[in-house]
């Protein structure tokens, strides 16, 4: 980590963003080693997120309500 990432990191957390939304983000930046070991802490986000991602709008059936 770096000083830039630190500080980033604080601009971050006063955005007060929700927690698996930041768990999405860092599965869509993370490079192969870090991707594993997110989905390995966090499969059901990780299937959620491709499921969104396949899906027109990131809408999922029950929220389309099918």
């Amino acid at each position: 980590m770096t000083l830039y990432d630190y500080r980033k990191s604080q601009e971050i957390a006063v955005k007060d963003y929700p927690f698996y939304a930041l768990i999405m983000a860092a599965m869509r930046k993370a490079d192969t080693h870090n991707l594993i070991r997110l989905k390995s802490m966090f499969p059901g986000t990780w299937e959620e997120l491709q499921a969104r991602y396949n899906a027109p709008g990131g809408y999922l059936g029950e929220e389309l309500g099918d």
